[in-house]
């Protein structure tokens, strides 16, 4: 179904958001240093390869600022060029508020929903039956054929007005009350039609879902058709014969006045015409709400006419109200110069906005934010990277409340009205619940929704509001590498970041715990707690010998050694201090070449990253690469990517993806009082999610941290966690394609809902009468069905929201089942949306 433009903005491919027009103006030097880079590890990163270290900028002239206007506070200065200017449109565009997980942008509430009724058989032949019933009695009454027709009128009128013995008049007295006479008559047998057929109730049906004018407009048409029939001569060329209603008035009138005479009065035939014309117009503007129709037009013209002197329009974004309401004017001309004339993206906007809202809370923030400003203006508080926005964009975006638009929804009964037809979104405060996306990607065209939200999170870390970090191979589409600011690639002697297997911990059993996690937490039989106690008996030690923690090749070595190697550790531990070490190793002795040793079965786990390709990773000694730890990205918003290995990798691959996802979780919940968002997006979690793992999802939303996870099918995780897994994440995508098996975790999930069903039952009717059976005999011959009756029932049942076999049958390619869940409580049901629009 089309709704562009009606639903909200005309643009879905991401070209209302504005692009700079070209490279951004470099930023004036500013007094003091540039901020310094993020700490990355526990040695600085190299820069990237290929880049060299950035020139610095060279000096430029400060842009002119404009005097400040003589107009009072809360005008908003006229920039020229304005209204053209791409971003102005972007800043100023309408942003009502809608339901959670909606595209607000330029977004138009759909209309109330009409309510569909439709008019029962049973009333259209009542209207019938009795207007044909009441033409032939009226026709037989103009024809004098209803017995005992004037019976009453000669009882209840004076005998001289009639010749004896007949019904013929005498004088004008007896014409006079005939036609008094047929004018009850036809009022009486109008009443009783109208009654009878339901006239009103068919009236209020057709008019019901009529706007206002139309529906004053139609009664106004047929109340000209009804005064055409009451005075045919007030309109020439209409033959018709008038209906007996001014001319019994007029006769009553005559009756009453004595003689004709009376109607020379002016005054009084024209009242009386008055009031005839008002009975026949009452009923249909009562109808048509007549009254309440003026009175909102002669309300709105008056509003239009004279508006309250009280009344302020709000001042559009792109001139900076906020900063005009302080009394800082040169400061927002500044910034308004700069949208006019191109020199800002939506992502300076964004950045410059957040650090005015900062600035506007804390104390002494609005002269720090008014300085940085006048120095650096839209360059402003730029990332550490230098970079103003991506080299590509390939979703629509807005920046301004961090949403990213995913699709449309379908426009189904299944949808909430509200939805229907309207934009799917997701933010930062939908992703702090964790995302969960089952499905092949590429059904119908379209690929899994974790792009475009790695996009938008890159994006969001250029604001200073996000930080991400993106998993999967090289061709997951994620970006070029130029939109990270670290890019690792194990295996790849050209990566310039290792990744630090120990998370950049100093303590031993917490990074034993990790490690152990990743090694044997897709293990059934193996405890990750004894995995841990193994890694930490080994690794603390070997810190306090040698004061770093060991590579892979040596780990490994250390798993699989004897008593008589690890003796040889044991000599190597310092005589002072070491006590507690010393013990842990001696327990690790005595457990080695047991039975119930886990030594060797981590040691194979460990030997998938103990391979050739990644001889210079992974803490190796004398390696070429800067370690790099997932800790960094709850201190600075930076934009990390990580591309696994692949062609005879796969198992390495999915031991790293566990390891990151474990070192994630930790970090995330150890930093608190952070401002800004952290995410981690893995394309294919296929053995990531371990027991551990999945209790620590259900313990992220309040770290402002959320995790995105996909995958090809539910088959890929252990089926204990399904449902855990399904409960612990609070926004859930069932991709088209997905089987009745995955179908069935997301219906039980999702749950069930009260619908009102109604059933019809058809019972024989069986006549006891013998013209009665004749009848439905004959009936059965010429119809060939036999005579029934419907037996009604209307009640409510549970149904499932979205069956197993619906989500794997029914949904169309191209399409997904969306729920979403926000960190302040809302949710959402499930949505059918079209991925591709």
């Amino acid at each position: 179904m089309e709704t562009d433009g009606t639903y909200e903005s005309r643009d879905t491919t991401g070209g209302a958001v504005p692009r700079p027009a070209g490279p951004p103006v470099p930023p004036l030097p500013p007094t003091q240093g540039p901020p310094p880079a993020p700490h990355t590890g526990r040695t600085p990163p190299p820069p990237r390869p290929g880049t060299g270290p950035r020139p610095a900028a060279p000096p430029s002239v400060p842009p002119l600022v404009p005097p400040r206007p003589v107009t009072a506070p809360g005008v908003p200065l006229p920039v020229p060029g304005a209204a053209t200017a791409p971003v102005v449109a972007w800043l100023d565009a309408p942003r009502p508020g809608a339901a959670p997980g909606i595209w607000r942008f330029r977004h138009v509430p759909p209309p109330p929903p009409r309510e569909a009724r439709r008019l029962a058989p049973v009333t259209v032949a009542g209207l019938l039956i009795p207007l044909v019933v009441g033409l032939l009695l009226w026709s037989a009454w103009r024809r004098g054929a209803v017995p005992y027709q004037s019976v009453p009128l000669i009882a209840f009128t004076p005998a001289d007005w009639w010749y004896p013995g007949t019904t013929s008049p005498r004088d004008w007295h007896g014409e006079e009350a005939r036609a008094v006479y047929d004018g009850v008559f036809f009022a009486v047998l109008l009443y009783a039609i109208a009654r009878l057929g339901a006239w009103a109730e068919l009236a209020r049906h057709l008019l019901a879902d009529r706007r206002p004018p139309a529906r004053a407009g139609l009664t106004a048409g047929a109340a000209l058709i009804a005064l055409t029939f009451v005075w045919p001569r007030a309109f020439p060329g209409i033959g018709w014969e008038a209906l007996p209603v001014s001319r019994p008035v007029f006769s009553l009138v005559t009756l009453i006045g004595g003689g004709y005479d009376v109607l020379t009065s002016p005054v009084l035939v024209y009242t009386v015409y008055a009031l005839i014309g008002a009975a026949v117009l009452w009923p249909f503007a009562r109808l048509g709400a007549w009254p309440a129709f003026v009175r909102e037009r002669l309300r709105s013209r008056a509003a239009t006419a004279a508006p309250p002197p009280d009344r302020v329009v709000p001042a559009p974004l792109s001139q900076w109200p906020e900063l005009r309401a302080a009394g800082e004017w040169r400061t927002a001309d500044l910034l308004a110069g700069e949208l006019a004339a191109g020199r800002m993206n939506d992502v300076d906007c964004a950045r410059i906005r957040r650090n005015l809202e900062r600035g506007r809370s804390d104390a002494g923030g609005l002269a720090s934010f008014v300085d940085t400003v006048l120095r650096r203006g839209a360059a402003s508080w730029a990332h550490p990277s230098g970079d103003r926005d991506l080299p590509v964009r390939a979703a629509a975006h807005d920046l301004l409340l961090g949403q990213v638009r995913i699709g449309r929804c379908a426009a189904e009964e299944r949808n909430p009205a509200a939805y229907r037809g309207a934009g799917l979104a997701l933010d930062p405060s939908a992703l702090g619940t964790s995302l969960l996306v089952v499905g092949p990607s590429g059904i119908g065209g379209t690929g899994r929704p974790t792009g475009p939200v790695v996009e938008s999170l890159t994006l969001q870390a250029l604001t200073g509001t996000c930080a991400v970090v993106a998993v999967g191979t090289a061709e997951t589409p994620f970006g070029p590498e130029t939109a990270y600011d670290v890019v690792i690639r194990p295996g790849d002697p050209s990566s310039p970041y290792d990744l630090d297997p120990y998370a950049g911990l100093t303590d031993p059993d917490e990074a034993a715990a990790l490690l152990a996690e990743g090694l044997a937490g897709d293990i059934e039989n193996v405890d990750a707690r004894r995995a841990a106690t193994v890694l930490a008996q080994l690794i603390g030690p070997y810190r306090a010998a040698h004061g770093r923690f060991p590579s892979v090749p040596v780990l490994r070595e250390l798993l699989e050694a004897g008593p008589e190697a690890l003796t040889a550790l044991l000599d190597r531990l310092p005589a002072d201090g070491a006590a507690t070490m010393r013990r842990e190793l001696e327990a690790r002795i005595r457990q080695a070449s047991t039975a119930a040793d886990a030594g060797p079965l981590l040691a194979d786990r460990l030997s998938l990253l103990d391979r050739p390709a990644f001889a210079e990773f992974f803490g190796a000694d004398g390696g070429a690469v800067r370690p790099f730890s997932l800790k960094s990205v709850t201190h600075h918003p930076l934009r990390v990517r990580i591309e696994l290995p692949e062609h005879g990798h796969e198992e390495a691959s999915r031991l790293l993806v566990r390891l990151i996802l474990a070192q994630f979780l930790t970090a995330a919940r150890a930093a608190t009082g952070r401002a800004h968002f952290v995410s981690l997006v893995l394309d294919d979690a296929t053995g990531a999610l371990t027991p551990g793992t999945v209790r620590s999802l259900q313990r992220l939303r309040p770290y402002n941290a959320g995790v995105v996870l996909g995958l090809r099918t539910l088959g890929e995780v252990p089926e204990a966690l399904h449902g855990p897994l399904l409960g612990a994440v609070g926004c859930r995508v069932a991709l088209s394609g997905i089987s009745t098996w995955d179908g069935r975790g997301f219906a039980e999930t999702w749950g069930k809902e009260w619908v009102e069903t109604t059933e019809v039952a058809h019972h024989t009717v069986f006549a006891d009468q013998p013209m009665t059976r004749f009848i439905h005999a004959l009936r059965k011959k010429i119809t060939g069905k036999a005579v029934t009756t419907d037996a009604v029932t209307t009640r409510k049942v549970e149904r499932e929201r979205w069956s197993a076999s619906e989500l794997a049958h029914s949904v169309p390619p191209g399409h997904a089942v969306v729920s979403l869940s926000t960190v302040a409580g809302e949710h959402t049901p499930p949505l059918l949306v079209d991925l591709r629009n």
